[in-house]
């Protein structure tokens, strides 16, 4: 195994905290060959990152190796002094990240991080660096590579700043690439366009892959071989095909019997109307000049029209920038919009603020980044229970205690962990928390905002299965805004499809699925499920 590209032999890594020690990754053993790719698939927790990191020793300070070694072309990474190590970062071997947003400094300009990239491992001057970015990115598939090489990272989409990623890990054209979870915000397309992108430039550079991730359909169309961790070891490596047909451990079956799969559990038969949106639109003026003259508008949403019925969940589905998100946001009256929204009786459009203020217990949001949307100074009990004090302020201490403990329970939390905080929690459980938070309101009207994207299969199994027992228990009405058909599929009872800011298509969730009119639906729904 040594005479592979990459050997890991018997790895360990462990945490040292304190007093305390967490082991990691346990004797964990692979290889990969030249041109070969290896999906490295588990649920979070399981080592799949920390075993990928300790490739280029990126690992905090805190952690340790009580045995193993990896070889790369014959010489053990753990066992080189930081200069060598160096020389192999982001030249022999180059990572691309979860998150883009992340990873790219947001006070530079992408051409300056890409050139950077180059500096510190080829005898390049400016204007060759200039050069070997845009042609890299002009590669990458990114339309208006020039200017894109003068933009900040948030200008840019979720799509385009992966293809810069690929492209700041590939410039130096390394004979390993560490690819952690590339694909996982990204929409359907996006998704199809990025695992192709880094096919074809496997193929034309002859580069490893590995190819972390927690989607097992992406493994079945990348991977030569897979290997599924548990616990921080590797239980099963085998090739795709008999991963999928013949698994040979529980834990992978588990994992393959966690996809979506299904429809939404019946819906009540009564017909009546919960919400009424009318001609929505959300537009954002596009200002020039000195004296910030409006010259025209970006139409985020353009007059969007449908019905909700109690008890119902409707899918609104899209790629990124359709609109989706911001038409959430204006239906709950956290952005500016234009038309009619009827929550019941009630015309949101024609409330002001304080009026808005005392239906918020009605309606309640769920976000796409379930850590991010939570106080990481306040305990749980103290997240969940911050809606009763402005909407329930007569309630003792007590009696909020109570509510707090019961809806823990309710999602499945264990209510004696309230006092501890969101950092000592999973991302499922981050989730839970969240719903928790808004269900304490006893709402009847949830937007769920990609609630899902960031989870494991199984985590996003058991969320998806929640979020239904709490539907039919509480006869809740969702709009569940997702790019991942394979989940809208399982939960939604209708869908609207969103381009461009308009509704292409719309309709009952089977006729949808089984007998799409419009081309982009078409499109969308074959990259899904290919």
């Amino acid at each position: 195994m040594k005479d592979a590209l990459l050997a890991i032999e018997n790895l360990s890594v462990s945490f040292h905290m304190g007093k305390r020690t967490t082991k990691a990754v346990e004797n964990v053993s692979l290889y990969l060959e030249k041109g070969e790719t290896l999906g490295l698939v588990g649920e979070s927790g399981s080592g799949k990152t920390v075993t990928a990191m300790s490739i280029l020793r990126l690992l905090p300070g805190s952690a340790v190796y009580p045995s193993g070694a990896i070889y790369f072309n014959g010489k053990d990474c753990l066992r080189m002094d930081d200069e060598d190590i160096r020389k192999i970062r982001g030249n022999r071997i180059s990572v691309v990240f979860q998150q883009p947003m992340t990873s790219l400094n947001p006070l530079h300009r992408v051409g300056k991080q890409i050139r950077e990239t180059l500096f510190l491992h080829q005898a390049v001057s400016h204007t060759q660096a200039d050069q070997r970015a845009l042609a890299w990115l002009d590669r990458v598939g990114l339309k208006n590579p020039a200017g894109k090489l003068t933009a900040f990272p948030h200008q840019l989409s979720g799509g385009e700043r992966q293809r810069i990623m690929i492209a700041m890990a590939l410039i130096n054209e390394p004979d390993l690439l560490i690819a952690d979870e590339p694909t996982t915000a990204l929409d359907v397309t996006v998704q199809a366009q990025i695992l192709d992108l880094i096919q074809d430039l496997q193929r034309e550079l002859g580069m490893a892959i590995l190819f972390i991730t927690h989607d097992l359909g992406i493994v079945k169309k990348i991977a030569d071989r897979v290997a599924v961790m548990k616990e921080g070891e590797i239980v099963e490596t085998n090739v795709p095909d008999l991963i999928f047909k013949a698994p040979a451990h529980p834990y992978t079956r588990h994992l393959i019997d966690s996809e979506p799969r299904g429809g939404p559990d019946p819906a009540d038969d009564g017909d009546q109307t919960l919400l009424e949106v009318s001609g929505l639109k959300v537009w954002f003026p596009i200002q020039k000049g000195i004296l910030r003259r409006t010259v025209g508008h970006v139409k985020a949403v353009d007059g969007i029209s449908f019905t909700l019925q109690k008890g119902h969940t409707l899918g609104i589905v899209g790629e990124s920038g359709s609109g989706k998100t911001t038409a959430g946001f204006a239906i709950l009256k956290l952005n500016r919009s234009e038309g009619k929204i009827l929550l019941g009786e009630n015309s949101l459009n024609d409330m002001d603020s304080a009026q808005i203020r005392e239906l918020r217990k009605r309606m309640q949001i769920i976000f796409q980044d379930p850590l991010g949307s939570l106080n990481p100074r306040m305990s749980v009990a103290q997240i969940i229970g911050e809606g009763l004090s402005i909407h329930a302020p007569g309630l003792s201490p007590e009696e909020e205690d109570e509510r707090i403990m019961a809806v823990m329970e309710k999602v499945g939390l264990d209510p004696a962990a309230r006092d501890r905080y969101p950092n000592e929690f999973s991302g499922g459980q981050h989730q839970r928390i969240a719903i928790a938070r808004a269900l304490i309101l006893k709402p009847e009207f949830m937007v769920l905002d990609e609630p899902t994207s960031s989870l494991d299969r199984s985590v996003q199994f058991q969320v998806l299965e929640l979020l239904k027992s709490l539907q039919k228990e509480f006869r809740l009405t969702y709009i569940f805004i997702s790019h991942d058909l394979r989940v809208v599929r399982s939960l939604c009872h209708d869908i609207i499809v969103m381009k461009d800011g308009v509704v292409v298509e719309s309709g009952p969730s089977e006729k949808i699925f089984s007998r799409p009119e419009q081309e982009y639906t078409r499109k969308l729904i074959a990259t899904a499920f290919q």
